[in-house]
């Protein structure tokens, strides 16, 4: 965990979505400066942003086009800055969501398309275990917690083939669901991202933050 002398700062994109307080206090509390911004200078400049998200995949995509959100994105990841995305905040880095039939278009910066969940109990909601991939550094000392998610839709194929050419593959964390399966955390580089709201985890969610913010 960061000293009180070497805090990173944080930026939290404030484009419309809800949940904004409890992630910026759970960020806080895991020893780091944050601000609540939609100031595209801001967002770019901190040593993390973190995007939050609730709600339907194209509300959000639509808000965080408003505040220049998927620019800001591509800028920090062409310069290898952190960025964790939360919630519909991972959903939207993905190709499309499909939600009422409707397809809207993502921030791609993995294809796959995040669809309604197929379990006999919709929405998935509670505590649940995570598939850790060997090495992660998210999960480092949380491999055996529970984290809390609130959601109907997901992940459920992870298309990114990285066979073959010289990049490294992401890591990639599973969550079986009423005989279901879907994308629960993704690390690729400097792009973190989770389905489960980490600021709603308790222990294993502080936990999990400070792991992020020990790469900034």
């Amino acid at each position: 965990m960061p000293t009180a002398t070497s805090r990173p700062t944080v930026a939290v994109l404030d484009y419309g979505s809800g949940n904004l307080r409890s992630a910026v206090r759970a960020v806080e509390r895991a020893g780091a400066d944050v601000t609540l911004t939609s100031d595209p200078a801001v967002a770019e400049a901190a040593d993390g942003l973190l995007v939050p998200g609730v709600g339907a995949f194209a509300a959000c995509m639509e808000g965080l086009r408003a505040v220049d959100g998927e620019r800001i994105i591509e800028r920090r990841l062409i310069a290898n800055r952190p960025v964790l995305g939360i919630c519909v905040g991972m959903q939207i880095l993905f190709g499309e969501g499909i939600e009422h039939g409707v397809r809207s278009v993502g921030c791609g910066e993995w294809p796959g398309t995040v669809e309604r969940i197929q379990a006999p109990i919709v929405p998935h909601m509670g505590w649940d275990t995570v598939q850790v991939p060997d090495g992660s550094r998210m999960f480092a000392g949380l491999e055996d917690e529970r984290f809390y998610f609130v959601h109907s839709y997901g992940v459920r194929r992870w298309e990114l083939d990285v066979q073959g050419t010289s990049f490294t593959a992401p890591r990639v964390t599973w969550t079986d669901y009423g005989g279901d399966r879907f994308v629960a955390a993704v690390e690729n580089g400097p792009l973190w991202a989770t389905q489960f709201h980490p600021e709603k985890s308790g222990d294993a969610g502080r936990r999990l933050l400070e792991n992020w913010l020990a790469t900034l």
